[in-house]
């Protein structure tokens, strides 16, 4: 399989040399570049073209969050990972509306950093029930209650909305429901336009706050 190529932008040598450690122990990924700062990692990601940027948000210059909308609107193939020493809730909100596919801590265990970036790789919805969980003040903040109610949605629906938080990819809802996978997409399509919500993020924070609890 040919490796996927990563873009490590971090301001820290140290932490570069780390986060590259923890890469090289995986032949699925293939470093092909390190940035020092927000406005570096643009110019490295329009020569390199990376298929997987790992972006620190607090850097001189330019922070990763400001980096992120810039090489999402410029190159939204490109897989952003943010990384971050905290799990503030503000920042990965504003990731998400900017983005990027996840969220790394700093301080995970290597082996569940590359088991995230494999699930991102695979095509596995970078949302977990946690990270979902962790969305759901943002989004009181944001005015929830108007979001359209429960009982608008049918049985299929909901069932799909579960399914989405467990993290399961279209193929994966598809198989698990005996249905087409474009059936699947113009599911979530719907849902999307009938909740006014904007990703699979927040589809899945709507199915903890109003299905599973």
């Amino acid at each position: 399989m040919v490796p996927y190529r990563v873009l490590i932008a971090d301001d820290h040598p140290h932490a570069r040399l780390a986060i590259r450690a923890i890469l090289e122990e995986d032949s699925l990924f293939k470093i092909v570049g390190e940035a020092k700062h927000g406005r570096e990692a643009i110019q490295l990601c329009e020569r390199e073209l990376p298929d997987i940027l790992l972006i620190d948000i607090e850097m001189p210059i330019m922070d990763g969050l400001e980096a992120t909308k810039l090489i999402k609107e410029k190159f939204p193939f490109i897989k952003v990972i943010i990384l971050s020493v905290s799990d503030n809730v503000g920042d990965l909100f504003t990731a998400i509306q900017y983005g990027a596919q996840g969220y790394l801590l700093k301080n995970m265990d290597p082996d569940d950093w590359l088991q995230y970036l494999h699930s991102v790789v695979d095509g596995s919805s970078a949302t977990t029930r946690d990270l979902a969980g962790k969305l759901l003040y943002q989004f009181r903040e944001r005015d929830l209650q108007n979001t359209p109610e429960i009982n608008s949605l049918t049985p299929r629906e909901k069932e799909i909305l579960l399914l989405v938080s467990d993290g399961l990819t279209n193929k994966q809802i598809a198989e698990q429901l005996f249905i087409a996978e474009n059936t699947v997409k113009n599911h979530i399509k719907h849902l999307l336009g009938k909740l006014e919500l904007e990703n699979r993020v927040q589809l899945a924070s709507y199915a903890v706050k109003y299905i599973t609890n």
